[in-house]
């Protein structure tokens, strides 16, 4: 399995009725800017192991379970609602950096969670690292009512037990789920997530720490005109890092393209896109070297 070089140590921070779990590595020091490290969709803040391993430098490196997921606590909600992120994340900033602005790395999810926050507290972030922090496809005022149906529906089908994520027989079950998933994963790596993405239930099986609730539709459409206006506010330089695969392509069978993406970057002041050789959307799985490089470089440069 594989050995973490640098141990980081759990906290509980108790964030709007919510006890938020915040994995830790390093200490607050003179000089030290805090690194928030935001996990995405069906992850855990552990998911950044590798990558903290890989720094070559001391970083007081902080990283929360989003609310549903890890050891965080699951709030008492059958949906989620996606501002909810951005203001658990104003709330532990103020905790852990309160009057100082922080670095911020975010993935996938967190990435989309990131990029919203700077713009709207431009003031609280220095640097903004966005790992295929894509965001959704745009979409139209005429998919409002067939939106709320589809969240509707499934709500009723989350309250039937229709949605309920499959439990394991075994660990060792978790993290061939996760080397399926992601082909470049290897054993040693796997095996150690699976201990931090799965629990074992009373009854001897392995479930996913994440909340099947979290599968549900938003109710509420993408807006890409807002998301534009908040792109512009934001202050930070900002590195966009991607995969040399076209997750997006996989994802949205054309619905949502990298060309688009693009095109939506251009409304930022600042910034700089980098492609990482031979990884897939988990990138920090699977390059957290190069990865490493390209965060402290980007974090130290003038």
């Amino acid at each position: 399995m594989y050995q973490a070089k640098k141990v980081s140590r759990s906290e509980f921070i108790p964030i709007r009725n919510l006890k938020y779990h915040v994995r830790v590595w390093g200490e607050p020091g003179p000089g030290k800017v805090p690194l928030f490290m935001v996990h995405g969709w069906m992850d855990v803040a552990a998911s950044y192991q590798f990558v903290v391993d890989a720094f070559a430098h001391d970083h007081y490196v902080v990283a929360p379970d989003w609310r549903g997921y890890g050891l965080t606590q699951v709030p008492d909600t059958d949906n989620y609602w996606f501002p909810d992120y951005l203001a658990d994340l104003d709330f532990l900033i103020d905790h852990y950096s309160a009057g100082a602005p922080v670095h911020l790395v975010g993935h996938s999810m967190g990435g989309n969670v990131a990029m919203l926050y700077a713009g709207s507290r431009p003031h609280r972030v220095r640097r903004l690292v966005s790992l295929e922090g894509f965001g959704m496809a745009a979409t139209h005022p005429s998919q409002a009512p067939g939106r709320y149906a589809k969240w509707m529906d499934e709500l009723k089908a989350f309250h039937r037990g229709e949605m309920a994520l499959i439990p394991y027989l075994s660990l060792a079950g978790v993290a061939g789920r996760l080397m399926k998933t992601n082909r470049r994963l290897t054993r040693d790596k796997a095996d150690w997530l699976a201990g931090h993405w799965a629990r074992e239930d009373g009854e001897g099986r392995w479930r996913v720490r994440g909340d099947a609730a979290h599968k549900i539709v938003n109710a509420q459409l993408y807006r890409l005109d807002e998301v534009l206006e908040i792109y512009k506010t934001i202050s930070a330089p900002i590195l966009s890092v991607e995969s040399s695969e076209d997750s997006l392509s996989q994802w949205w069978q054309g619905k949502y393209t990298l060309v688009e993406y693009h095109e939506r970057l251009r409304a930022v002041q600042n910034l700089r896109t980098v492609v990482i050789p031979d990884t897939g959307h988990m990138l920090h799985h699977d390059q957290p070297e190069d990865l490493a490089r390209l965060i402290e470089d980007f974090l130290s440069s003038p």
